[in-house]
């Protein structure tokens, strides 16, 4: 939590940059992940099993960092949890108009299929790697 309070704020070109690097993240997480779904036959099973869904949620916080940049971090951390549980307890939401939507490519990989309490777990644990990466970057960036 000391990480949370004692931010230093970056100057406007600093903020410009940082969003360029949270747009970069979103696009190389969200290439790890169709690349975890794709070859997951190549993976070990339980990167295969569990990838997908801990890069989806470090898309989401990456998302909200590129969004509220000028924000304490923590704000990003709540709003990701606060979507990714959104999302998943939606799932538990049955009706046909949703359930199709959930049926195209893009629907199922926003949206997902079934509720599944191990996804809330996969999702603390991808927002908490997408925080420390976030925090470790942003020291090394403001210390040069």
């Amino acid at each position: 939590m000391i990480l949370l309070i004692n931010e230093q704020k970056p100057n406007n070109s600093q903020f410009r940059n940082m969003r360029i690097a949270y747009l970069i993240a979103i696009v190389i997480t969200i290439f790890l992940g169709l690349a975890s779904r794709k070859w997951s036959l190549l993976l070990p099973s339980f990167v295969a099993q569990n990838a997908g869904d801990m890069l989806w949620a470090m898309m989401v916080y990456f998302g909200f960092r590129l969004l509220l940049v000028r924000k304490n971090t923590l704000a990003a951390i709540l709003l990701s949890f606060l979507f990714s549980f959104g999302i998943e307890f939606s799932q538990l939401y049955q009706e046909d108009w949703i359930n199709q939507i959930r049926g195209t490519t893009f629907g199922a990989l926003i949206l997902g299929k079934g509720f599944l309490v191990e996804d809330l777990v996969r999702y603390t644990v991808g927002i908490t790697i997408a925080f420390v990466l976030d925090k470790a970057v942003i020291k090394f960036y403001l210390r040069n």
